[in-house]
């Protein structure tokens, strides 16, 4: 499980470290960095899949989502800092767990050097055992071209090697490719579509479907799948929880899957492309939520979109029983929401000085972290 989440200058986050529990909330206001704290999360996944550089690219480079703000606070009376920043610049990303801690050091490269001037330069890079990096701790270590790891012995091996990513995505060091794969289990989704022409409407051929996909184009194999493994009553009871007196049914027409919600006091079943925006919605939580093959994190965002105050208590039951197979982190805004998660860890996000800070969090009350040096 991931204890501590810790970002520096990614976007409104200057620095922000916290606390991380089996089911953690991260709520606030709009635009206080609830959105930014999510997109950093995928970005840390991002760079163990195809790359932290493709990932920043589709942010429009790394610096565009640098910290804008001044390098060190406003003080009363002084006027704030111009644009020029006098020390080095660093986005920095990372995580501690029971069993291993990671941490991702970006800076822009030295201008004239290249002409790739939107790609990031990576300064450090640091896995290690635990949650808090110690020297001792660590298994593997790159600081620019140079990059060390341990060997059976328990010493060092190490090499100059032009990486052109991250060392997660680019060497195969035992260790190094064990936090990979477990990093690439995580599992985020973002507002699901439910428009007219939105995938989960469609039927399409049916697959064995343990996870949904991101854009719920495989609802029914999904939900097909839940009950064809054991999960049928967990799955009816979700429905019947929202929808009382309702049930689904999975249909399939020469291969092809399709919905049937049937409904207390109609006289026919409606499929998907019928269901209300909050309907479907919903259908498509109770896929996501009830996998037969839970990752380790699994990140909600905003599940509370176009759902009826009626089904957040539902929404609710579904997410803390997933808490119990996965660690989830939900980013929410929703009061009803936070409230129905009664097991939840509620971190309430603010601004201070256009600066993202954990409300009620001093400096004693923050989690051990270290980053390493440059």
């Amino acid at each position: 499980m991931i204890q501590t989440l810790a970002v520096e200058n990614y976007r409104s986050l200057r620095k922000l470290v916290l606390p991380l529990s089996p089911l953690t909330v991260v709520t606030g206001a709009n635009g206080t960095g609830k959105s930014s704290l999510y997109r950093a999360l995928r970005l840390l996944a991002d760079a163990s899949r195809n790359g932290a550089i493709a990932a920043l690219a589709r942010e429009g480079g790394v610096g565009s989502t640098l910290w804008a703000g001044p390098e060190h606070g406003a003080r009363k009376g002084r006027p704030v800092q111009g644009t020029v920043r006098t020390g080095p610049v660093g986005l920095r990303l990372g995580f501690g767990g029971d069993e291993y801690g990671y941490a991702l050091d970006l800076g822009l490269p030295r201008p004239g050097t290249t002409m790739f001037n939107l790609d990031p330069e990576f300064k450090r890079e640091a896995l290690w055992n635990g949650p808090v990096l110690r020297p001792a701790m660590l298994v593997a270590d790159r600081a620019g071209h140079v990059v060390r790891a341990r060997n059976a012995d328990g010493g060092w091996e190490s090499a100059d090697i032009r990486l052109t990513d991250s060392m997660l995505s680019e060497l195969a060091e035992p260790e190094i490719l064990l936090l990979r794969d477990r990093i690439r289990s995580w599992r985020f989704y973002d507002q699901f579509r439910t428009d007219r022409d939105a995938p989960a409407r469609r039927s399409r051929i049916g697959t064995r479907t343990p996870v949904l996909d991101h854009d719920g184009a495989d609802l029914p194999a999904a939900l097909q799948t839940i009950r064809e493994v054991g999960a049928a009553g967990e799955l009816d009871d979700a429905i019947a929880d929202a929808f009382p007196g309702s049930r689904i049914d999975v249909v399939n027409h020469d291969g092809r899957f399709g919905l049937r919600f049937h409904q207390h006091g109609l006289l026919r079943a409606l499929d998907a492309a019928e269901l209300s925006d909050g309907t479907l919605r919903y259908l498509l939580w109770v896929a996501a939520l009830l996998t037969p093959r839970p990752p380790e994190l699994l990140v909600l965002n905003e599940p509370e979109t176009s759902l009826h105050p009626d089904l957040l208590a539902p929404l609710g039951h579904l997410v803390t029983d997933a808490a119990a197979r996965s660690q989830v982190v939900v980013v929410t805004h929703s009061k009803t929401l936070v409230e129905a998660l009664t097991k939840a860890t509620v971190l309430t996000l603010v601004k201070e000085s256009s600066t993202t800070v954990l409300d009620g969090q001093g400096l004693l009350d923050q989690p051990s972290w270290h980053w390493p040096d440059r």
